[in-house]
């Protein structure tokens, strides 16, 4: 069979339409569609992935290991992770002329385009869809604590309607186009995610100063026990660390060009955001455990009832944060059914496929 010189003209559009095309589909899917972030997009978007809710159990946490260990499995925790998310910053253009915008992509260049993707995109998600489901059920629980606060004739109202309003709200926000155009959301989410922490650590000063345990224990009585809190206390401590799963997405946003990578304006974002999440880790944790022992509740803010109008608003600013850190971690779920549907199923990008997929989703 012989090849004229139309088929190799022929050949060449091909090749150039599937390229126009495959580029197309980045500069619409939601991780790739803006390249415009700043350096400090990267420091708001890791606090409000990181210092979630999970922060208020930390004295919890430290109840159960007591002083000593407990300070030194959340130093540890943030060291290792800290130093984790260093890698993935320098992974994510660790291939000459590439960017590894995904976990998947990453996977893929270590372990082959098929045996990477299966492998990483599942545990991915599973991360993701989990957060936000948890998101969801703490959203509701932090609004419906925030109205019975301040209005208890409103008691009645059952959770449920609260966790369907929260749904509801995300219907509206996840319409946005990509992950630059949460920015304002994600700031706002940061910053409350640093108030309630001030807010629980002063109450609990507070609240030390007038009344604290003479003796600083654990909660088990016997060996087992013990044992059985401490797994349980690391288990949340480690929790209170998990932002990662969103590092190269993030860092997917930023412009890079070979005299300013991206990685240099993204290492810099993160340095500031695991600054403040020391900070708000080590206040809340040392604070609730000092005023209460071991008998703080599993979440600091339960331990803390008066004053109640400080209570409700922090509960506001829970409510705020996790609306934000729903629409982090769900971006990246938005990428991959997009992708999916636009690549594989052969949909055409459009606001219409986009408001289908993500309200299928959030519902």
């Amino acid at each position: 069979m012989t090849y004229t010189a139309n088929d190799e003209e022929n050949k060449g559009r091909s090749t150039d339409n599937n390229n126009h095309r495959q580029m197309d589909y980045n500069d619409w899917l939601p991780v790739t569609a803006s390249r415009e972030a700043k350096w400090y997009y990267s420091a708001f978007h890791n606090v409000t992935a990181m210092v979630g809710a999970g922060v208020l159990g930390l004295p919890f946490a430290m109840s159960q290991l007591g002083w000593g260990p407990g300070l030194v499995a959340i130093i540890m925790s943030w060291a290792i992770t800290f130093y984790s998310l260093w890698q993935m910053v320098q992974l994510h253009e660790a291939v000459p002329g590439k960017r590894l915008d995904r976990y998947p992509e990453l996977g893929q260049e270590a372990f082959g385009p098929k045996l990477g993707y299966w492998i990483v995109m599942p545990q991915q998600l599973l991360v993701q869809i989990a957060s936000d489901i948890v998101y969801n059920v703490t959203g509701g629980k932090s609004l419906k604590k925030f109205v019975e606060l301040l209005f208890p004739n409103l008691e009645h109202i059952r959770q449920t309607y609260y966790i369907l309003g929260f749904a509801a709200l995300q219907l509206v926000l996840s319409q946005s186009p990509d992950f630059n155009s949460i920015k304002i959301v994600s700031l706002l989410a940061a910053l409350m995610s640093f108030l309630y922490s001030m807010i629980a650590s002063v109450a609990s000063i507070a609240k030390g100063t007038e009344h604290r345990p003479s003796t600083y224990g654990v909660r088990g009585d016997t060996v087992a026990s013990m044992v059985f809190d401490a797994f349980n206390g690391i288990g949340t401590i480690a929790f209170a660390f998990a932002g990662h799963s969103v590092v190269l997405e993030i860092q997917a946003t930023i412009p890079s060009t070979p005299e300013v990578p991206s990685k240099k304006p993204m290492w810099k974002g993160v340095v500031v955001a695991y600054i403040i999440v020391i900070i708000c880790y080590l206040f809340v944790a040392i604070s609730g455990y000092w005023a209460f022992g071991a008998h703080v509740e599993d979440d600091v803010l339960i331990s803390l009832e008066r004053p109640a109008w400080l209570i409700a608003a922090a509960n506001f600013m829970v409510f705020i944060h996790v609306i934000g850190s729903y629409q982090v971690f769900a971006m990246i779920v938005f990428d991959t059914i997009e992708s999916y549907l636009v690549k594989t199923l052969k949909f055409t990008p459009s606001t219409t496929l986009r408001l289908v997929a993500r309200s299928t989703y959030v519902g």
